[in-house]
Formats: structure tokens, C-alpha cells, sequence
């Protein structure tokens, strides 16, 4: 009984597997506790707590139409996490934010996302060559979470390319 119980709770910390595309765009569940997208409709973002989120990380623009989105998510009690970049602007300090975000258990099940999930999956090669992983790996596996444009893989291949910050 106490297996059930502890893999109910597992299953209760995790993104759910797949999302009507109308809803969330080019979702893809990257890992437990971890989905990327592009940007998730008004109803879908109404329901993400119901979904099991507990967090959301919104890489787009402020003239993207941050504000709405901010309101809903936190108004079902979410954190909300803005980190905003383009291509062109995208850094390393970008992506460590989102690695912090990502690295606290308690912000799990989190829902990375941009208005396509081309700069979602950037973050995350970035996030994976930063771990270890070739560069070639890590552009890959940000391939299969939504990289797609060859600015955000240009952008990834700068950004990896970047010394770490001095503490």
C-alpha cells in the first residue's frame, strides 16, 4: 500500500503528458516535473493548477502580453516567472535564472514557455551543455523541446560560449 501511495504522489508532482496542441502549442514534457511550449491559450492558462503546475516561466517579451498572463497564473496561487529575451539579447544570465527556477524542488511541476517554444527549448540546450553535454548534444535535445529557428541555435551557440559569472 505504501508503493501506491508514493507513486500517486509522484504522479501528483508531475506535468502531464500531453495537452490538446489548441491549448498549449508545441507541448512537449521534456522530463518529470518539467513541459515546454509555446504560448498556452487564455482557458488552458485558467487551468494549469488543475493540470498539477506549480510554476511557470514565460520567456517572452514584455510587448508579448505578459501581463494577462501573469494575473492568471497567480491568481490560481502559481509562481509566476518572467525571463525575457530574444534572440539577439539571450545570455547566460538568462539561462541560469531559468536553471535556479528549474534546480528547486519546489517549483516543480513547472511549465517553461515562449510564444513558440524556439527560445524554451534554447534555454534548455544551453542548460545542458552547461551540465556537460556536448554541444551538439545539447542543441538536440533542445531540438526535441521546440528549438527550431537558426537565430535561437546561433543565440544558444554564443551563449554556451560565454564564461560563467563569477560568484
Amino acid at each position: 500500500m505504501n508503493a501506491l501511495f508514493l507513486a500517486l504522489l509522484l504522479v501528483a508532482d508531475d506535468a502531464p503528458a500531453t495537452m490538446d496542441p489548441a491549448a498549449i502549442p508545441n507541448y512537449t514534457r521534456v522530463r518529470p516535473g518539467l513541459a515546454v511550449a509555446g504560448k498556452p491559450s487564455p482557458s488552458a492558462l485558467a487551468h494549469l493548477r488543475e493540470q498539477g503546475f506549480k510554476t511557470v516561466i514565460d520567456l517572452r517579451m514584455p510587448t508579448e502580453g505578459l501581463e494577462e498572463e501573469k494575473a492568471s497564473v497567480e491568481g490560481q496561487g502559481l509562481k509566476y516567472v518572467s525571463v525575457p529575451f530574444t534572440s539577439a539579447t539571450f545570455s547566460l544570465a538568462d539561462a541560469l535564472k531559468v536553471k535556479g527556477v528549474l534546480d528547486d524542488p519546489a517549483s516543480g511541476p513547472v511549465l517553461l514557455h515562449c510564444a513558440a517554444a524556439n527560445r524554451a527549448g534554447g534555454v534548455l540546450a544551453v542548460i545542458e551543455a552547461k551540465n556537460g553535454k556536448s554541444l551538439e548534444q545539447a542543441i538536440e535535445e533542445g531540438k526535441k523541446a521546440g528549438l527550431k529557428s537558426d537565430a535561437m541555435v546561433e543565440a544558444v551557440k554564443r551563449v554556451v560560449a560565454e564564461p560563467a559569472p563569477k560568484p
